[in-house]
């Protein structure tokens, strides 16, 4: 029996994926075999969660909204990512959502904005530059992007997926290497995990249209963020 997930489904998975990775980076050396392992389940949040913010612009009813909701919940996070990333509450470190709400705004230019393309560019990759500041920088920004500029084309919309997660994984773990730990960063091909979801798993439906679901992940983040930090920073 072929197994079938929606979206809220995957959006769960997503979820536990990224509390295990959380729980990792406070209770296992990255470089122990469970840690790896556990991080490279972890590498399954961001991209998916970009693939939801993708659809998202494509399916909401008010894009407005939309882009309010992630812009709030960037904002709320900000505190609980800082405390649970440094112990600190104002570092100047924002969780995925914020770097997700980046994503958003480069699709939102590209698509509802009569400026020159060249000037589009330049917007967009002003955007990547401010997801810096942000967990999963720049490729949370281009992930939702290429795969809405492409929605219409599978072949090239999971083409520029899997060329994007390869440069994510170039990158960083060419800098483990060169920061003489080559094996530190292997967990990043975890990020592969996700084209094989959507291909072979996903079937396209949103499932259930409760607000439970839709609110569920914002609520999560920060609430979870500010959990972990009591226990593993605080105590």
């Amino acid at each position: 029996m072929k197994i079938s997930l929606n979206r809220n489904q995957i959006k769960y998975l997503a979820i536990i994926a990224m509390l295990i990775d959380h729980l990792a980076w406070k209770m296992f050396d990255t470089m122990s075999v469970t840690g790896q392992i556990m991080h490279f389940i972890g590498r399954l949040t961001g991209p998916t969660m970009a693939i939801m913010v993708a659809e998202g612009y494509q399916y909401t009813r008010n894009v407005k909204k939309y882009a309010l909701r992630l812009g709030l919940f960037a904002l709320i996070s900000w505190v609980p990512f800082s405390l649970f990333e440094t112990g600190t509450p104002f570092a100047p470190q924002f969780g995925v959502i914020y770097t997700l709400f980046l994503g958003l705004m480069a699709i939102c230019v590209w698509d509802r904005t009569k400026l020159p393309k060249w000037l589009k560019i330049v917007i967009i990759v002003l955007l990547c530059i401010l997801s810096l500041f942000g967990d999963w920088p720049i490729f949370d920004v281009l992930w939702p992007f290429f795969l809405f500029i492409y929605r219409d084309d599978k072949k090239k919309k999971w083409t520029s997926f899997i060329v994007i997660t390869i440069i994510e994984c170039v990158f960083v773990i060419g800098l483990s290497i060169l920061g003489g730990q080559p094996f530190a960063q292997l967990f990043q091909l975890g990020a592969f995990m996700v084209p094989v979801i959507f291909l072979y798993f996903y079937n396209g439906e949103s499932g259930s249209r409760h607000p439970f679901h839709k609110w569920f992940f914002y609520i999560f983040y920060p609430l979870h963020l500010l959990i972990l930090a009591y226990i593993f920073v605080f105590r």
